[in-house]
C-alpha cells in the first residue's frame, strides 16, 4: 500500500494535526428541549427565547424570501444595514452583522485577540466567552462577580494588562440579569486604556427598565473603543434565523465586516429581522407583557423565600450551589424545563404565564424540603 511505502503502518493511521488551543475547549450547552410526545406539557424555560410567535409582517417576508433559496443572500445585508442605521441613528459604515450576537463575537475575537493575548470578562457569565476566546488562541481572565451576583468593575478594571486587547460587559448579565448602571460603567471606561476594546454585550437591551441602566449606543457615539452587541433571537423572537449586528466605530466596524463569513446572514433572517423593526409597537407590547411576568415571577420567588437577584434581562437566577441539579430536576418532574449550571444555580426564562405558573409551584414546593 502506499501508506506503508511512505512509512506509515495500516496499524497507526496518520491523524491530521490540530491546533493545540482546541485541547480541553468547554463545549457550549445549549438549553434543554422541552420533552416531546403524548404526555403532559412541558414548557422550555431553559434558552431565554421569546414565548411570542414572530411580529406581524415576519412570516409575510420570510414566505417571500423562501422563494428565492436558489440564489445567495445579499452579502451586505445592504436593506437590513440601511434599516438598522435609521432606526438607531447611527452611520452605516458603523455597522456589522452575523449569524447572532455570538457569530459578532467571534468575528471580534478573530479580529483582536490571538496567542499571548488576553481577554477579561465577569464570571460567571455568557457561556460563549470562554469558548471563543479559547478558539481564538487568547487567553481568558475571568473576574469574579460580586456577592450580589453584580460585575466588578473595578476589579476588571485592574485586571486589564498590556496583554489585554478585549473586555466584555454583559449587560444585562446572562446569567444573573443584574445590570451595570451608567455612573459605574463611565468610571470603568475612563480606566480602560483607548487601544482596549470594550464591548458592551447587549442582547437583552429590550427588557430594562432601569432608568440608570445606559443605553450602550449612546456611550460607543463618544468612545471609539466601544462596541455594541445586539441581536434579534430575544426580544424580536428570531433566534432561529440567527441574526446579530454590532455598533462600532469605523476601524472596528470594518474589521467585522472583513471577518465575516461570506453569506452568513441568510436572506430569510435579514428580510425578518427587517420586518420585525418595522413592528415596533408589536414588539413593546411583548416585551411589556415579560416584563410584567418577570415582576410577577421574581415577586413570587422572594415571597417564598428564595434570593432573587434584580434581573433586567428575561431571565431570573436563583443560585443553588450543590443543590442546582436536584431543582432543575424536580421542575422538569413538574413540566418546566429550567437552564442548571451544575454547583452554580438555575436560570429560568419567563416564558408564558402557564409556563411561570408551574414553575412557581415547584419552586414553592422545593423551598418547603429545604
Amino acid at each position: 500500500m502506499h501508506t506503508e511505502s511512505r512509512g506509515v503502518s495500516p496499524e497507526a493511521p496518520v491523524i491530521p494535526r490540530l491546533r493545540g488551543v482546541l485541547e480541553g475547549i468547554p463545549t457550549y450547552k445549549p438549553g434543554k428541549p422541552a420533552a416531546a410526545g403524548d404526555g403532559p406539557v412541558t414548557y422550555k424555560l431553559s434558552s431565554n427565547e421569546n414565548p411570542y410567535p414572530p411580529l406581524p409582517g415576519v412570516m409575510e417576508s420570510v414566505r417571500s424570501a423562501a422563494e428565492s433559496f436558489h440564489r445567495y443572500p445579499d452579502m451586505a445585508c445592504s436593506a437590513l444595514t440601511a434599516e438598522l442605521s435609521e432606526r438607531f441613528d447611527v452611520p452605516a459604515t458603523h455597522l456589522a452583522t452575523g449569524t447572532g450576537s455570538v457569530g459578532v463575537a467571534q468575528q471580534l475575537l478573530q479580529a483582536t485577540a490571538g496567542p499571548g493575548d488576553e481577554v477579561i470578562y465577569g464570571w460567571r457569565s455568557f457561556e460563549a466567552y470562554p469558548i471563543l476566546t479559547q478558539i481564538s488562541g487568547a487567553s481568558s481572565v475571568q473576574v469574579p462577580l460580586t456577592e450580589d451576583e453584580r460585575h466588578d468593575l473595578d476589579a476588571m478594571a485592574a485586571a486589564v494588562t498590556g496583554r489585554t486587547r478585549l473586555v466584555f460587559v454583559c449587560n444585562p448579565n446572562n446569567p444573573t440579569g443584574t445590570a451595570v448602571r451608567r455612573e459605574e460603567l463611565e468610571r470603568f471606561l475612563d480606566r480602560v486604556p483607548s487601544d482596549v476594546l470594550v464591548v458592551l454585550d447587549e442582547a437583552y437591551r429590550e427588557f430594562i427598565r432601569d432608568a440608570e441602566v445606559p443605553d450602550g449606543l449612546e456611550i460607543y457615539r463618544d468612545r471609539p473603543n466601544v462596541c455594541v452587541l445586539r441581536t434579534f433571537s430575544k426580544a424580536y423572537g428570531l433566534a432561529g434565523l440567527r441574526v446579530g449586528f454590532a455598533v462600532a466605530h469605523e476601524p472596528v466596524a470594518a474589521a467585522l465586516r472583513k471577518t465575516a463569513v461570506p453569506f452568513g446572514v441568510s436572506q430569510l433572517a435579514q428580510d425578518a429581522a427587517v420586518a420585525s423593526l418595522r413592528s415596533e409597537d408589536a414588539l413593546l407590547e411583548r416585551v411589556s407583557a415579560l416584563v410584567a411576568e418577570r415582576a410577577r415571577v421574581s415577586g413570587a420567588l422572594s415571597a417564598q423565600g428564595w434570593s432573587v437577584p434584580e434581573s433586567q434581562a428575561n431571565f431570573v437566577w436563583l443560585r443553588l450551589g450543590e443543590r442546582t441539579s436536584e431543582f432543575a430536576a424536580a421542575c422538569e418532574r413538574a413540566g418546566v424545563v429550567v437552564r442548571p449550571f451544575p454547583g452554580e444555580g438555575v436560570r429560568i426564562t419567563i416564558g408564558e404565564p402557564e409556563a411561570n405558573d408551574l414553575l412557581l409551584e415547584a419552586a414553592e414546593a422545593f423551598r418547603k424540603e429545604l
